[in-house]
C-alpha cells in the first residue's frame, strides 16, 4: 500500500493528512495554527535558524503527530506541500507559472527537497500561477483535482476564502482569474471599523433572511454607501446585532458575486467546504444561478495525488 502526506499550508493554518494513494482515503489527519505567517515570524525571531530547516522542523513536528495517530512509522513517505509554502514568506520562494495554463496537461512549478538523515521524507513543494496583475497559491492545486470537463464554453470556478478567487477555464485552459479580498474585508469591518459595535459574530447558525437581504441590497447599491447601513440598522433598531452580522456578510458576498453578471458561463462551480460553501451557494441561487459544488478538501488531495503520481 502506497501513501503520501498531504500538506495544506495556508497563511493562518496548517494541516497534514496521511492519504492512501490508490483510494485517496484520508487515514489520519492533524492541524495546527502554525500557518505560514506565524512560522515566518517565529523564524525571524530565531536569529540562528536556517530558514528551510526551520520550516521542515515545523512539518516534522506534525508528522510525528500523524505517526502517533496511525500507530506506525511514516519514514520515507513523500510529503506534498501546497499553499503559501512557496511564497516569499514561505519555506522557499518559487516562481509562478504564467497563464494561460492547461489544468489537465500542464505541470505546476515544483521543487523537490530530497530526503536526508534529519528528514526522512522527500518533500515536493508546489508553486502557484499568475496573470499580469494577480496571483494564487494553493487554489491551482484544488483546480487540478476538480476533474474539469474539456469544453469550448467558458466555465467559472469560485474558490471562496479570505481572498476569494474567480477562475475562468476554457478548453482546459485557465485563461483568467481575479482575487476578491472579501473575507479579509469582512473581518476588518467586523473588528476594526465603526461597524464593529453594530454586529455580533455568530458562525454557529445561519440567518438566511438577513444574509439574503444583504445579497439583494448589494445589487443595485453603491457599496461604500450601503455598508454604512449596517450602522444605521442598529441606530434605527431595524434588526439585532446578530442579524446585522449576517446582513453584512450578504452585502460583501453579494458585492463580489455581482461581478460575474457580465460573463456568459456554461457553468458556475463553487470549490469550497463548510460554512462558506453554504453562503456562496445561497447567494448564487438568489442571483439566479444554479451552482455546481465541489468539495475543496477532496479536490486538494486529488490535485496533490496528480503531482505525486507524476514524480514517484
Amino acid at each position: 500500500m502506497q501513501y503520501f502526506i498531504s500538506c495544506d499550508w495556508g497563511t493562518s493554518s496548517f494541516r497534514l493528512r496521511l492519504v492512501e494513494v490508490e483510494t485517496m482515503i484520508v487515514l489520519a489527519e492533524t492541524q495546527s495554527d502554525k500557518g505560514i505567517a506565524a512560522t515566518y515570524a517565529a523564524w525571524q525571531a530565531d536569529a540562528n535558524a536556517e530558514r528551510l530547516s526551520f520550516y521542515i522542523d515545523v512539518i516534522l513536528d506534525q508528522v510525528h503527530v500523524l505517526e502517533q495517530l496511525y500507530a506506525r512509522s511514516l519514514d520515507h513517505v513523500t510529503i506534498i506541500v501546497s499553499g503559501m509554502a512557496s511564497a516569499s514568506i514561505g519555506m522557499l520562494e518559487l516562481p509562478y507559472v504564467l497563464i494561460p495554463f492547461n489544468i489537465h496537461d500542464g505541470l505546476l512549478e515544483t521543487y523537490i527537497i530530497k530526503a536526508t538523515e534529519a528528514c526522512r521524507h522527500n518533500i515536493i513543494v508546489i508553486s502557484g500561477i499568475k496573470s499580469i496583475n494577480d496571483v494564487m497559491r494553493g487554489e491551482e492545486t484544488m483546480l487540478a483535482g476538480c476533474d474539469i470537463s474539456h469544453t469550448n464554453n467558458e466555465q467559472l470556478f469560485i474558490l471562496p476564502g479570505t481572498h476569494s478567487k474567480h477562475v475562468t477555464i476554457q478548453n482546459s485552459l485557465i485563461t483568467n482569474f481575479k482575487t476578491f479580498m472579501t473575507g479579509e474585508l469582512f473581518d476588518l469591518l467586523c473588528i476594526k471599523s465603526v461597524l464593529a459595535d453594530s454586529v455580533e459574530k455568530d458562525d454557529a447558525s445561519f440567518n438566511a433572511i438577513s444574509f439574503l437581504r444583504g445579497v439583494n441590497d448589494s445589487g443595485g447599491s453603491d457599496f461604500l454607501n450601503i455598508i454604512f447601513h449596517v450602522r444605521t440598522n442598529i441606530l434605527f433598531k431595524k434588526c439585532s446585532k446578530n442579524e446585522n452580522y449576517h446582513y453584512l456578510s450578504g452585502l460583501l458576498i453579494g458585492e463580489e458575486l455581482k461581478t460575474i453578471a457580465a460573463g456568459n458561463y456554461a457553468a458556475v462551480t463553487i470549490v469550497s467546504a463548510g460554512n462558506l460553501r453554504t453562503l456562496y451557494a445561497e447567494a448564487l441561487s438568489a442571483l439566479g444561478y444554479t451552482p455546481l459544488i465541489k468539495n475543496a478538501e477532496d479536490a486538494l488531495i486529488r490535485g496533490q495525488a496528480t503531482i505525486y503520481n507524476h514524480y514517484i
